[in-house]
């Protein structure tokens, strides 16, 4: 995901386009209880770069133990703090540069968790961040425990958009995934120094 940016700057910032945030004296997260106020979310949140997201909020953690490993970041108790703690909706991990999040069952929920993260890493400054969702994939003529990077997502008619209701008006967009971050994970499960090597493949509907 990237969004933002301005003429003097290279770096594109995560940009929320809702004139009224300027004039909030305070934002409230609510259910991932964080909040402007109450959170230096620049100093907790500003180095991230990269945010992986999905449904469960164990797999999540377990991801971030896996990612402190590669980084070489691991905790000496192996305990890493969640960052939503007080709240039973979701659950969040940092090390790093890299966030982790859980977002429940469904796009109601998914949405929910999307729509205060996206001001989470407005407020926070951060720049140039990619957004990735990890999650359990099937396919057909594929291997069980084969990685799929989905270059395309479909609706319930199987069309490559997502429609949404906003102010009484339906709203559609594409969901055309970016290409050049799909070549990238393709690559990243050839190179030779990681331990493990997974079957990769690109994931997109048929005609």
């Amino acid at each position: 995901m990237y969004s933002g940016g301005t003429e003097k700057n290279e770096e594109r910032y995560v940009n929320v386009k809702n004139p009224h945030l300027k004039s909030m004296k305070e934002d409230v997260l609510h259910h991932l209880n964080l909040g402007t106020a109450t959170h230096d979310l620049p100093a907790m949140f500003g180095d991230v770069k990269f945010v992986c997201v999905g449904g469960s909020p164990w797999r999540m953690k377990e991801f971030i133990k896996y990612i402190a490993g590669q980084l070489g970041l691991a905790s000496p108790d192996g305990e890493y703090p969640n960052l939503c703690e007080g709240t039973d909706r979701y659950a969040m991990y940092k090390i790093g540069p890299v966030l982790s999040v859980s977002h429940g069952i469904g796009v109601p929920s998914m949405s929910v968790m999307m729509h205060e993260l996206i001001k989470l890493l407005h407020h926070a400054h951060c720049s140039d961040v990619i957004v990735v969702r990890l999650g359990t994939s099937g396919g057909i003529g594929l291997k069980p425990g084969t990685v799929v990077v989905t270059k395309q997502a479909v609706d319930a008619t199987f069309q490559p958009q997502f429609e949404q209701w906003i102010l009484g008006k339906p709203v559609v967009r594409g969901t055309e995934l970016d290409a050049h971050l799909a070549d990238e994970l393709l690559l990243c499960g050839k190179e030779e120094t990681i331990i493990i090597k997974f079957r990769i493949k690109i994931g997109q509907r048929n005609p």
